[in-house]
């Protein structure tokens, strides 16, 4: 969309470092977008009196937008809150678009994945929704238009996350409205898998949180072959609707789902797993610098952090205390965002590894003949056997991968072919 360079658009936050809102508002036409971080007492002079044209408001600083608005949508009234100020015949107006944002998600998920209406899928339906502050009131007022049986979960409200198997056991759609399992804080969760699976009733799964792409409870619901959905089609949808405000003009709702997208490729990592000596660390490294993404190589960070390599660690302390340190590295860097990460080739020896890297990455298994692998500084590789190897691995590489690639006989021809196949810059 083109862009606009004569009004100054912007997000209104304490602390925003980890917004995406530039990057959207971009794409929408809606820019030059300035991030405005301040504290409490500077919000009611900026929202009057700063030089802007048109904001998008985050947490904490919703209710005061509101408040300090001159006139205010017929939503934002009922919610008393705003996430959207535009300046208008010198008044600021006050509109509340996270409402569209998750009713334009539930349609959504409910007509892509479920293939069926929002109505034929909650309305007179229980719906569980997780948490009870500002998205959790935006979640709501969207639902209440379907006609659904909301049910509220508060650690300290009426319905508990205790009490909510026995009180609301036929919800056909939970709903999380919290922070929690939001980077850097995953793949943390409200409802464990055997919690979800106390609900015979249940539809589906969405999770207003949108960074990892796939949080803690939609893992728990993928478990179960239960369909999910997170939060980044909403964040999306959200941001279109305010830059409609914004620039006083439509947006068509196809210019969500291609935004989505492209972050989505964006936010992924992608990861590669495979044999000892397959090539991982060659192909990520070019791959790395052929797309400009940050290259990590987990057994270079285990010597930078542990100042021992892999293979001398292996060789003192053994298997079992490797594979633990190997996971906590694992665990830092597999809920950042676009990244090339090479990984050792037993990564997949530990389950618990897989939502490490399942939660934000697309996983490429690297495969090419055994004859062709050195052993040589490979402490498991000669205690074992290749072949030994292989098959004690080969079951967890092929269900871990989302992509299978069969080395072409270089590492740059391999990143080449990847970078094509999966589409990334």
């Amino acid at each position: 969309m083109a862009q606009n360079t004569t009004k100054i658009y912007g997000l209104l936050g304490r602390t925003l470092k980890h917004s995406w809102s530039d990057v959207i508002h971009k794409e929408l036409g809606s820019y030059p977008y300035t991030y405005f971080e301040k504290e409490p007492h500077e919000v009611e002079d900026f929202i009057t009196h700063g030089n802007w044209d048109g904001i998008n408001v985050t947490i904490p600083y919703k209710r005061a937008a509101y408040e300090y608005a001159d006139k205010a949508d017929e939503l934002a009234c009922r919610l008393g809150v705003a996430n959207t100020l535009v300046k208008r015949d010198g008044c600021v107006y006050a509109y509340n678009t996270d409402v569209y944002g998750f009713s334009w998600l539930l349609e959504h998920f409910c007509t892509t994945q479920l293939k069926s209406s929002v109505e034929d899928v909650i309305a007179q339906r229980d719906v569980l929704v997780l948490g009870a502050g500002g998205a959790s009131q935006a979640v709501q007022e969207a639902l209440r238009a379907y006609n659904a049986c909301i049910h509220v979960v508060d650690r300290e409200g009426e319905l508990t996350y205790q009490t909510m198997y026995e009180r609301v056991p036929n919800a056909a759609l939970i709903v999380g409205a919290t922070p929690v399992g939001m980077y850097p804080n995953c793949p943390a969760s409200l409802i464990d898998t055997g919690g979800l699976a106390k609900f015979s009733q249940l539809k589906g799964v969405i999770d207003v949180v949108y960074n990892p792409s796939i949080t803690g409870i939609c893992l728990n619901a993928e478990r179960l072959h239960i369909p999910y959905q997170t939060g980044l089609p909403m964040l999306v949808a959200q941001a279109a609707k305010s830059s409609e405000y914004f620039q006083n003009t439509s947006i068509d709702t196809k210019v969500i789902t291609r935004i989505s997208t492209k972050l989505m490729h964006q936010q992924k990592n992608i990861a590669f797993i495979g044999m000892p000596g397959v090539g991982k660390t060659s192909c990520a490294r070019r791959m790395g610098a052929s797309t400009g993404r940050e290259f990590v190589d987990l057994d270079e960070e285990f010597e930078r952090h542990y100042h021992m390599r892999p293979a001398d660690f292996l060789k003192s302390f053994g298997e079992q205390a490797f594979r633990e340190k190997e996971s906590k590295l694992l665990e830092t860097y597999g809920k950042q965002s676009g990244l090339i990460i090479s990984c050792g080739g037993g990564i997949v020896c530990r389950d618990s590894n897989y939502q490490y890297l399942h939660q934000n990455s697309v996983i490429v298994y690297l495969t090419r003949p055994l004859t062709s692998l050195s052993v040589k500084d490979r402490p498991l590789s000669q205690a074992k056997g290749l072949q030994q190897l292989y098959e004690e691995r080969k079951e967890a590489y092929e269900r871990w991968a989302d992509v299978v690639h069969n080395c072409l006989g270089s590492a740059q021809k391999d990143a080449q072919a990847l970078i094509s196949r999966l589409d990334i810059a």
